[in-house]
């Protein structure tokens, strides 16, 4: 579908719009995405370079191809322009699922970044939030009636968190209520996964200290395994996800006990 010459996407609009596509076919050309977006060639070869310099697509000739995410760390800063309407619908319902006087489990991620982002909106108050990521203690910071305990490790740039034995020795002395893990894979046999190790053993424990857990993780990570599976499937309370979700995928997972919010 051509969009209309009379209302060009923004920049950071339109190259999020390209790497869905990416994501979508694996590959683009630069002829295709000129006429799609109603944009010179000029435009859509500095749009794939930049994309391509942050690590997210492969440059070829005439157009890009897809990396292999499912088995590939992607920077948090470009993982969040990926599907970011679902995200933001996500974030919004995993955070009406909070009560105040809670302590609850934010992993790293873009979605859970979300959630971080809706809670301080919808001022849930008090609370008390675990995290291992950076920037979600950051934006945190200032949100009135939140404590926010940022576990310490060994930084994971690309992420943005915290993982390791430091990570891991100061999580078994916390317990809480609720944990929001965002995944890189969720599969129906094996459940969620990840593709570092360390972050991995860290999301483990994550789940065990906590009395129920939520996967908040866009369509596009259900049916596929990362690397590195972070725990047991059947400690999985629920899955927040968008209506793009695959019917079969959702029906195993009720069939299951898992609780499927659809947004």
């Amino acid at each position: 579908m051509a969009y209309p010459k009379n209302s060009r996407l923004l920049g950071e609009e339109r190259r999020r719009k390209i790497l869905q596509l990416i994501e979508k076919d694996g590959q683009v050309t630069i002829t295709d995405l000129s006429n799609r977006f109603a944009v010179s060639v000029v435009t859509v070869r500095a749009d794939l370079d930049a994309l391509s310099q942050n690590g997210l697509i492969l440059r070829s000739h005439g157009g890009a191809v897809r990396r292999q995410e499912a088995t590939q760390d992607t920077p948090l800063r470009l993982k969040a322009m990926l599907h970011r309407p679902e995200k933001l619908r996500i974030g919004h319902a995993a955070a009406r699922l909070v009560k105040p006087g809670e302590t609850i489990i934010l992993d790293s991620g873009s979605t859970t970044a979300e959630v971080a982002a809706q809670l301080k909106e919808l001022k849930t108050q008090p609370l008390t939030v675990i995290t291992n990521a950076l920037n979600i203690a950051t934006d945190l910071a200032d949100a009135p009636g939140l404590s926010v305990i940022v576990i310490g490790g060994l930084l994971r740039p690309i992420s943005h968190s915290l993982v390791g034995p430091q990570a891991e020795s100061a999580l078994r002395e916390l317990h809480a209520d609720h944990l929001f893990l965002a995944v890189d894979g969720f599969d129906a046999e094996t459940g969620p996964s990840t593709p570092d190790v360390l972050e991995a053993q860290l999301n483990c424990l994550m789940v065990n200290v906590a009395k129920e857990v939520t996967v908040v993780a866009d369509s596009s990570k259900l049916g596929r395994r990362s690397v590195s599976r972070i725990g047991p499937f059947e400690r999985v309370h629920r899955l927040v996800t968008d209506k793009h979700a695959p019917a079969e995928f959702v029906e195993s997972l009720r069939a299951r006990g898992v609780q499927v919010l659809l947004v």
